[in-house]
């Protein structure tokens, strides 16, 4: 499927909703980050990875009883979620139960929004977490207040794009340390404090709000989505990013690790390199400006100023990645440098650690695949542990998109029939399947 991009401006925003009249409630929910084993949700995952599909593999793949199964199709069934496919039904078969299902994604939307530290993407994404279209607007850098009203502005113009479909959710993801239980955020780079994100953005929008720390939301998307291209047979992984900034994540037990005071950071981490700059810290030595700054002093790209919004530092990299791949070899050890940090920074987090799974993502390493041998050839070199392979994320440079999409469909992947009350989707009561089937 085709993904679209574009780019917003901002505006001045006032709490308005999308009907323009003032939203007196604030729906902020605690995204899961986890692969629940409730039944509705085990029937919707079922069907979301295997549809078209009959009951009878539903209760295989699930180990739910057919009766259970029959009860969480109906109810997913009467939320809109699910549709039946009777044209894919067996000849000859009589009776409902043989007609296969698939899920409903035609008629719903949920929003992702990423705010990076330079730029806010926007993005649209359907039921099975496909992206339909991303926009990019700058990140205001002005105080909070302010900011969050103009991207809750973005927000809603952008959404009126969909008014052909039901939207059900808004998931945000950042950096900085998240209160998710309030959808506060402590952001130093952008210069706020228990700023307000997830309150503005449902008063805004009208809509249930989400927000997880960015890197938290990369790790649940490859838990969550990943698991279409790679089926999830370990019990912990490592997720670690490197853009213009770098952050880990741990998921243990089909759960991503959520601290209460916020993820770690590794952005301190000791490192030695002068070609980078010799700041002796991780993050300033691999981050997309260091870079860039270290490709100015070397006049590989004359003439490039500092970057102050991501659209320029991102058509420097750019620039510098094809000086390299034309065979310049300042070019080439700048980006052989930082990988040689990156893998040495894994190796470290994977002893440490030690998960059974290692995963990496962000543009620093898939931007220039070139480099992931050399953040290999670090990695076994630094690492005392036995030998481990390092699987680069399943979604390339769209990770921040589709970790902003994870988080707007959290809630439904966790709790079909409880989000779908919650959105407004559908009335206040339908059968209390989950209740039944306990007492089945």
């Amino acid at each position: 499927m085709p993904v679209h991009s574009t780019t917003l401006t901002h505006q001045s925003h006032s709490r308005t909703g999308l009907n323009g009249q003032l939203r007196t409630y604030r729906q902020v929910v605690p995204p899961a980050l986890h692969l629940s084993d409730s039944a509705a949700a085990s029937v919707f995952r079922a069907v979301r990875l295997r549809g078209p599909v009959g009951r009878d593999v539903i209760a295989n793949v699930t180990s739910l009883s057919i009766a259970t199964v029959n009860r969480q199709v109906i109810a997913l069934l009467d939320a809109g979620l699910l549709r039946e496919r009777a044209d894919l039904a067996v000849s000859g078969a009589i009776g409902r139960p043989r007609v296969p299902v698939e899920v409903n994604h035609e008629p719903f939307v949920t929003l992702g929004i990423h705010i990076g530290a330079r730029t806010t993407s926007i993005v649209a994404t359907d039921l099975f977490g496909r992206t339909l279209d991303t926009v990019e607007t700058p990140t205001p850098l002005n105080a909070a207040g302010p900011a969050l009203n103009s991207l809750a502005h973005s927000a809603s113009r952008y959404l009126r794009r969909w008014h052909r479909r039901r939207a059900l959710w808004v998931g945000v993801s950042i950096g900085g340390t998240v209160d998710s239980a309030n959808g506060l955020v402590d952001h130093p780079r952008l210069g706020w404090r228990q700023a307000p994100v997830g309150p503005v953005l449902a008063d805004a929008l009208g809509l249930p709000v989400s927000v997880a720390a960015h890197v938290d939301a990369m790790a649940g998307a490859e838990l969550l989505l990943g698991m279409r291209r790679f089926a999830p047979g370990t019990s912990t992984s490592l997720y670690v990013y490197a853009r213009e900034t770098v952050g880990y994540a741990l998921v243990i037990g089909g759960r991503v690790h959520c601290p209460a005071s916020g993820p770690g950071t590794i952005a301190p981490l000791p490192v030695q390199s002068e070609l980078l700059g010799g700041s002796g810290q991780l993050e300033s030595s691999v981050s997309d400006e260091a870079v860039l700054a270290a490709a100015r002093r070397l006049r590989v790209l004359p003439g490039v100023a500092p970057a102050n919004r991501t659209g320029t530092s991102t058509t420097a990299m750019t620039d510098l990645l094809k000086v390299a791949r034309a065979g310049n070899q300042q070019a080439r050890a700048l980006l052989s440098e930082r990988a040689r940090l990156l893998g040495e920074a894994v190796a470290l987090l994977r002893d440490l650690l030690n998960p059974d799974e290692l995963v990496v993502g962000g543009q620093a390493f898939t931007e220039y695949p070139e480099g992931m041998a050399g953040v290999e050839a670090a990695f076994t070199a630094r690492s005392v542990l036995a030998p481990r392979d390092i699987r680069v994320t399943a979604f390339g440079n769209r990770v921040q998109e589709t970790g902003a999409g994870i988080i707007s469909l959290d809630a439904l992947y966790a709790d079909p029939l409880g989000a779908m009350r919650r959105s407004g989707a559908l009335g206040a009561r339908l059968p209390d399947t989950e209740a039944e089937a306990i007492a089945k």
